[in-house]
């Protein structure tokens, strides 16, 4: 009886350019006789080389606007696409869980512990819930869970990227008519499981009228004053979250009027 043996994986061209280069490397892809250069810098210490057609034009210099991106509707697979295109984005972990404490009580916690009952014992899962955005009309929310905090935290920001959207801002409350981008154009509703929240347009100065945690949202999007009516469970803040987030993108599928645009001064 003969065993085979598995030969070593040969390197890719990628892997032995990588050898002995710190900072960028380039590739060279033949494409219908013809060499294309590609280069492409380090992404938070590691070597990012694109996967999809959409990373490939970002680092091509194809794209150099996210707006190109959101307004066509394309759907983002690769979280350095964001990280290439919007540098500044801040990222805003919420409470979804509980530490423990004495008698019942304990504070809040960015971790979201759960345990499962199996044969060897109990497996703990760590979930998360992350906000990014630059304060400045993009925004995105991401939940993810893992075996380990530190997976846990870094899943979920990478999934609040791949969730990025364009957030319209203006000035759509009747009793201010400023003209400056500080709330929302109309009103917007949003739902996740039983949760409704409706978002109104504020005047100028009132601030954010929402759940706390939804505050951070609207903050992170640039929405300075808005006010808000929910119904359902909402003491299940982690649905409210995602009705909230899911208001704001409602936003976006509205086409606003250019007397519109410039009446409410629309910031699209």
């Amino acid at each position: 009886m003969t065993v085979k043996r598995k030969s070593p994986r040969e390197k890719h061209p990628v892997e032995v350019a990588v050898e002995g280069i710190k900072q960028e490397i380039i590739i060279e892809a033949l494409e219908t006789d013809t060499k294309q250069l590609i280069t492409i810098p380090k992404e938070g210490g590691k070597i990012w080389v694109p996967k999809t057609d959409l990373g490939k034009k970002v680092v091509s210099g194809e794209i150099t606007n996210i707006d190109q991106i959101l307004d066509k509707g394309m759907k983002i697979m690769e979280y350095q696409i964001v990280d290439r295109l919007i540098p500044d984005l801040e990222v805003v972990l919420i409470e979804v869980g509980q530490s423990k404490g004495k008698f019942g009580g304990g504070k809040g916690s960015i971790w979201k512990q759960t345990q499962k009952k199996v044969r060897e014992g109990n497996r703990v899962k760590f979930s998360t819930l992350a906000f990014v955005g630059n304060r400045d009309g993009y925004v995105g929310i991401g939940f993810a869970g893992s075996k380990e905090t530190v997976p846990a935290r870094e899943k979920a920001i990478r999934t609040a990227k791949l969730n990025l959207i364009k957030v319209p801002r203006g000035c759509g409350g009747w009793a201010c008519g400023c003209g400056q981008p500080h709330s929302i154009p109309i009103a917007t509703k949003g739902k996740e499981g039983s949760v409704i929240i409706i978002l109104k347009p504020a005047p100028k100065g009132t601030g954010l009228s929402v759940e706390k945690k939804c505050q951070k949202l609207l903050q992170l999007a640039g929405i300075k004053d808005a006010y808000s009516k929910t119904f359902g469970q909402t003491s299940t803040r982690l649905n409210l979250m995602k009705a909230c987030y899911n208001a704001l993108k409602n936003l976006s599928n509205v086409k606003y009027k250019d007397e519109q645009i410039k009446d409410m001064g629309i910031k699209v």
